[in-house]
């Protein structure tokens, strides 16, 4: 009878299991499926390069070879693009603010070329070893191949967007000092232009004029009236330049950090922002697992937009009792920042002090205008880039000089 009844059990659990394997397939093909697939391609490797001499590509040299990924999921080289007339490479990257304010401006030139047998393509040469914090002040992202993808999306690049932020391998051959610089290739692949897309940074105040220039002359096989112009931008953060970024680093993970106490009246005139800058304020506790983790999201941020109109202050929940464990938490994240710790028992009255709108679950977190204006609330997790972009669009940041 006992045999029998194991048997069953056996068949029973057989049974289960299968149909747990199976949902577990159906689980795995899913997170497959959802997977970012233009950042899987490949594995990035930004590496350590010796510092060297570049030089920019002088006029009537031949367009050196590339294969380098895309934000498209696909690898692109320069026989792909053999059949165009024309070939505009352009070098630029997310976080400079002249890159920024030119991206429009290739869009449109994209689309008002794509049926004359012009090809743009663009390359990020930027290392993000090279690249410090206080460098992304104009921006909600960085450098890295992931999130070249987010800003190609968000922007609805209409071109070849390629990574070169590895080795520099073929950035170095071509030679860009910043971003944005415009190589442009005549049909036998010779340097035909190179320098600015046009004279006025501003959008809105100019249309690559010079670039459309040397492609209409190219395409009418007229000579270019000027052929050689200096560009304006960010410099190229090569990889050799991470010693300069590592001392930063260094510089800052060493400076002082200081908690001080604050009550229910300092945290109301606190929400007030009687300051002249966005103030960015932050609810946590050591006890609070997502606050924990979600923290050093916050230094970063602090660090990116601390030289622009924009402060953040961190302020603790932790009991009076636990100040010292809260001080050593913000030193080891080397909150080197405006930190706070709440002095009074009455968590109600800390909640009430800092938005009625809060339920008071931890994390909180308030994006507050000069006047008191909460222009992002979230109670729970942030979403960086969500956060960071609400910051850097508002209208006392913005992306541009």
């Amino acid at each position: 009878m006992k045999t029998k009844l194991s048997v069953v059990l056996l068949a029973i659990f057989t049974i289960l299991l299968g149909s747990c394997r199976q949902e577990q397939k159906q689980t795995d093909k899913v997170v497959d499926e959802s997977s970012n697939e233009e950042t899987n391609f490949f594995v990035t490797n930004p590496q350590e390069i010796p510092e060297q001499e570049v030089i920019t590509l002088q006029i009537g040299e031949k367009a050196p070879d590339f294969n380098l990924p895309g934000v498209d999921g696909k690898f692109h080289s320069l026989s792909e693009y053999g059949d165009a007339k024309v070939l505009a490479v352009i070098f630029t990257c997310n976080h400079c603010p002249t890159a920024q304010a030119y991206e429009d401006r290739i869009i449109q030139l994209t689309s008002d070329y794509k049926d004359k047998g012009i090809q743009v393509v663009a390359i990020s040469p930027n290392s993000i070893n090279g690249l410090l914090l206080n460098e992304l002040g104009y921006s909600d992202l960085g450098d890295s191949f992931e999130d070249m993808v987010v800003r190609a999306k968000d922007k609805n690049f209409n071109f070849p967007y390629l990574y070169d932020g590895d080795t520099h391998g073929v950035s170095i051959k071509y030679g860009p000092v910043a971003t944005p610089h415009a190589f442009i290739f005549d049909s036998e692949r010779k340097l035909a232009y190179v320098g600015r897309l046009d004279a006025s940074e501003k959008p809105g105040t100019a249309n690559a004029e010079d670039v459309r220039n040397a492609i209409d002359a190219l395409l009418n096989d007229t000579p270019i009236e000027e052929n050689m112009t200096k560009t304006f931008g960010c410099s190229v953060k090569w990889a050799w330049k991470d010693a300069y970024a590592k001392k930063v680093n260094k510089e800052w993970s060493e400076m002082k950090v200081t908690l001080e106490d604050i009550d229910a009246e300092g945290l109301k005139k606190l929400m007030q922002n009687d300051s002249d800058k966005l103030r960015l304020v932050n609810l946590w506790a050591t006890w609070c697992g997502p606050c924990v983790l979600e923290y050093p999201e916050f230094v970063d941020i602090h660090r990116m937009y601390r030289g622009r109109d924009f402060e953040f202050i961190s302020i603790s929940a932790d009991n009076m009792g636990s100040k010292d464990r809260a001080l050593q938490f913000l030193q080891k994240k080397s909150s080197a920042l405006t930190n706070y710790i709440y002095s009074g028992d009455d968590k109600y009255a800390m909640i009430e002090a800092i938005d009625p709108e809060w339920d008071g679950a931890l994390p909180y977190t308030a994006l507050i205008e000069p006047g008191g204006k909460i222009v992002y609330r979230k109670m729970g997790p942030i979403e960086p880039f969500q956060l960071k972009k609400t910051i850097v669009e508002h209208p006392m940041i913005g992306r541009y000089y």
